[in-house]
């Protein structure tokens, strides 16, 4: 019997690394083991298992077979273990328990919905085992489960069969890291993570998360914003792609909810939901508009997002290397709205017209300039967020038109814009997998 008593601190020393759990290492030496064990003295249609005490070391194998019951036959379809096909014989041990676990999770899911099929399986003796025998080992067995049968102790593997072993422990690692990875940053998706800047690539950023890559297309960094290998940043996480063999996180930081994710990490009224975050409209790099609202009378929404004496804004502001933020009060009064929006310009009167979805606005005339912005991106961001179409006008001359100062929502680079996903990933997909071999 083998005895593994002196590798117990090296599983421990591989799980603290590689930040695994120590159960997921064991699990990956016994499938290796296992492995050997069947590489060694076993047959390819078996399904070998092996079983480590994980406090005294000790090893052992079993055969598992599936319990089977006569009606779950089909007639005339017994498999002779002696005469199987080559292409069958080289299935893998890991898609022959698959297929029974299939079938027996198809069989199961019939029976809880009361559909009356009976599933049928094709005998194979290297795999299944009639209830009967099975009884006759353990009287408690059921149809559907797996039984154990002890197998004679091995202590010698060949080379051929240790090089099988490292290869499965191998895998099962890489399989048990990207599972961890997968859950981890599944629940991630739309929220704020650190990590370092490791590559730049043709304008497309590769940031080190510890665990996995974090890809930021060119396409989702701020205009103008320089970045440097090594410097620690913060970014908005869009999605994780899973289709390559390391998980790639895609990451954004001008996206509009990068700063929302932004003010609720640094207010707290908002993490507890006293401050809510009612519209967002960004041009990133340039400016950003936020509405708010509180569901509390005694707290200020704009008072408690920029601080006292602005310390909670300047945080932000110094995230995003100066980009311009106008944290306004929201309000149900779409004329309200629209003049709190038009900021800093100070609106003098505003109308609704409503069968048109538009207000217009009246402002003195040297505020004009001040509310439609430098190529009118004021009054754009204004209707972005509002989601009303906006009429500038003088209050001198309230007929007269003025240019640019006339504009409608605009539906593209809204808050819940996400990355095209073809034209960011597809473009980067050479680079990204040149990385992932240098890893």
């Amino acid at each position: 019997m083998l005895d593994l008593r002196n590798i117990n601190p090296l599983i421990k020393q591989i799980a603290e690394e590689k930040d695994l759990p120590t159960e997921k290492v064991f699990e990956a030496l016994e499938n290796a083991l296992a492995a050997a064990y069947k590489k060694e003295y076993g047959n390819k249609n078996q399904i070998i298992k092996c079983k480590i005490n994980p406090e005294t070391g000790e090893v052992q194998f079993f055969r598992a077979f599936w319990v089977v019951d006569k009606d779950n036959l089909k007639e005339d379809e017994v498999v002779d273990k002696d005469n199987l096909k080559e292409d069958e014989e080289e299935q893998p041990d890991k898609s022959a328990e698959q297929k029974s676990e299939k079938f027996f999770e198809q069989a199961e899911n019939a029976e809880e919905e009361g559909k009356g099929e009976k599933l049928l399986v094709r005998f194979n003796p290297e795999r299944h085992i009639l209830l009967e025998e099975a009884q006759k080992t353990n009287p408690q067995i059921k149809v559907g489960e797996e039984i154990l049968i002890p197998l004679e102790e091995k202590m010698d593997f060949s080379r051929i069969a240790a090089q099988t072993a490292k290869q499965v422990i191998l895998q099962k690692l890489k399989e048990i890291e990207r599972e961890i990875i997968i859950n981890e940053f599944k629940e991630k998706e739309g929220k704020i993570i650190s990590g370092t800047i490791q590559r730049i690539d043709r304008g497309n950023i590769y940031i080190d998360l510890r665990k996995t890559i974090g890809l930021m297309p060119v396409s989702e960094g701020i205009p103008g914003e320089h970045y440097r290998i090594g410097e620690r940043k913060k970014f908005y996480i869009l999605k994780l792609d899973e289709r390559r063999s390391i998980p790639t996180v895609l990451l954004s930081r001008s996206h509009p909810k990068f700063v929302s994710k932004l003010f609720e990490s640094e207010v707290p009224e908002i993490a507890n939901g006293i401050v809510e975050i009612k519209a967002i409209a960004r041009e990133p790099g340039s400016r950003t508009k936020i509405a708010v609202a509180s569901n509390n009378e005694n707290v200020d929404p704009v008072g408690a997002c920029v601080g006292q004496k602005g310390t909670r804004i300047a945080v932000i502001l110094d995230e995003l290397k100066g980009e311009k933020i106008d944290v306004i009060p929201y309000s149900e009064e779409p004329a309200k709205y629209v003049s709190y929006a038009l900021g800093p310009a100070k609106v003098e009167e505003a109308e609704v017209i409503s069968d048109k979805r538009e207000v217009r606005v009246f402002l003195q005339p040297d505020q004009l300039s001040l509310a439609i912005g430098k190529n009118g991106q004021n009054v754009r961001l204004a209707a972005k967020l509002t989601g009303w179409r906006i009429d500038i006008r003088s209050i001198l001359n309230p007929t007269e038109k003025i240019e640019n100062g006339e504009i409608g929502p605009e539906q593209e680079g809204n808050e819940e814009e996400i990355i095209n996903e073809k034209s960011e990933v597809n473009e980067t997909n050479k680079e990204e997998n040149d990385f992932e071999q240098s890893q």
